[in-house]
């Protein structure tokens, strides 16, 4: 069994940083691929940024490249979203997922690929 657990939103204002964490239990460290999605109000949930296993490989959203950093902890479990120079445009709350499936940059965007979810955390963003 698996459980996700996101941690770290908060209101912060635009060109602020925050940091949200996700904690796994279970087997989750062995999982080949995590990724970070989000969703605002009204909108369909988007990727944000996807990580291999080994953290070696990654790929970003063109809106959040340059701004976002994903990172994970396998001894600890637990992945992280380094948000800085932050927008308005990027309030949403922030979902942490986790999959056994291979890292396939073709596929790594789309949420099917992922079987585990985390209850999301609120990043919001005032101007």
């Amino acid at each position: 069994q698996v459980e996700l657990v996101e941690s770290g939103g908060g209101l912060v204002q635009a060109g602020g940083s925050l940091r949200p964490s996700c904690a796994a239990s279970g087997r989750a460290s062995e999982h080949n691929k995590k990724a970070w999605f989000r969703q605002a109000p009204g909108k369909e949930r988007e990727f944000v940024a996807a990580i291999s296993r080994s953290g070696g490989t990654t790929h970003y959203a063109p809106s959040v490249k340059d701004r976002f950093t994903i990172s994970r902890d396998n001894a600890k479990s637990s992945m992280y979203l380094q948000m800085h120079m932050l927008k308005p445009e990027d309030t949403a709350i922030y979902y942490c997922a986790s999959s056994p499936l291979p890292y396939t940059p073709e596929l790594v965007r789309s949420p099917a690929q992922y079987s585990y979810w985390g209850q999301g955390t609120q990043v919001t963003v005032s101007s």
